[in-house]
């Protein structure tokens, strides 16, 4: 389960070890959990509140980009974040998965 004091869950996306690295609302950061033990393993933080979503990229899988949110921020807010809404980038040790395409791709 996790803590309410660390944010709301919004998107997702795994690692090859098949931990799971939640965006959370509120939070200030991605956490990583892993989801046999519910474990907390690592925590990537961005210096906006409202990360949105993540996923693993990179020609190795090894940078987690992040996408944040400026919406329901007060200009109070705004000012105070003024990154709010940007895409950050981190290196980390842990690499994700290759996606998989599920369509029809034209030649």
């Amino acid at each position: 389960m996790i803590p309410k004091e660390t944010g709301i869950p919004e998107g997702i996306t795994i690692d090859k070890n098949d931990n799971l690295w939640i965006p959370q609302r509120g939070g200030f950061g991605v956490y990583c959990y892993n989801p046999y033990t519910g474990q907390l393993i690592a925590r990537v933080s961005v210096p906006v509140p409202n990360p949105t979503s993540c996923t693993f990229g990179g020609e190795n899988l090894d940078t987690l980009f992040i996408t944040t949110s400026r919406y329901g921020l007060t200009e109070e807010e705004l000012a105070k974040y003024p990154l709010s809404g940007s895409i950050f980038a981190s290196k980390i040790a842990p690499v994700g998965v290759k996606a998989f395409y599920f369509g029809r791709i034209n030649y």
